[in-house]
């Protein structure tokens, strides 16, 4: 992938943060099983006897489909680019979006779980504007394990401020984004650019 430096696309970690031990969504069932209000906890988790976490599926653990800006400024609401389809995927990296000048937006994800027990994942994103690094988004998602129903999850993240004035209109900005976790396993990792405007 371009012009983005893979050092700003790895997860931070605080001074003295360890990685805990690995363990399997079955590992995780059975600890602790005498705890009453843990299992109801991990029943809800889908990590009971049947439970959809448990289920033997291949593939990836998480499957991202959607990235979304909002903006109360936004006509329509929201700007949803589709990340289920890969044709559409690489056209966000030469077809530029639109975003209004000195406005408050949020970008947030749409993603599956498919199996197992998702934590320690995080959103960074990676804006570069003539080259040059201008901002960096760093969002925990949270633990997650697959819905009952299979239905996605969206998670939205801070306010951010769009640059304005005529020098952040100039030119196009670079944005990389990538889903992983702490063990540096990537769910999604893929490019997109917008330009600044006056108007949406």
């Amino acid at each position: 992938m371009s012009h983005h430096d893979e050092d700003d696309l790895k997860p931070t970690f605080h001074a003295g943060f360890k990685l805990g031990e690995k363990k399997t969504a079955e590992e995780l069932a059975n600890l602790d099983a005498e705890d009453e209000s843990l299992a109801k906890w991990k029943a809800s988790l889908g990590l009971g006897p049947g439970g959809v976490a448990l289920a033997t599926t291949s593939g990836p653990k998480v499957t991202v489909l959607s990235l979304t800006l909002t903006s109360k400024t936004l006509p329509t609401g929201k700007i949803s680019l589709d990340l289920s389809n890969q044709a559409q995927v690489e056209s966000y990296k030469k077809n530029p979006i639109n975003i209004k000048e000195g406005i408050e937006y949020k970008v947030g994800i749409t993603f599956k779980v498919n199996h197992g027990i998702i934590s320690g994942v995080r959103y960074i994103h990676v804006v570069k504007h003539s080259g040059i690094k201008v901002d960096k988004l760093e969002q925990m998602l949270g633990s997650y394990a697959p819905s009952p129903d299979g239905s996605p999850y969206t998670k939205e993240f801070m306010e951010e401020d769009s640059p304005s004035g005529p020098i952040a209109r100039m030119g196009t900005y670079h944005v990389r984004s990538r889903v992983i976790d702490d063990d540096g396993e990537v769910y999604t990792d893929f490019e997109w650019c917008f330009k600044l405007a006056k108007e949406w």
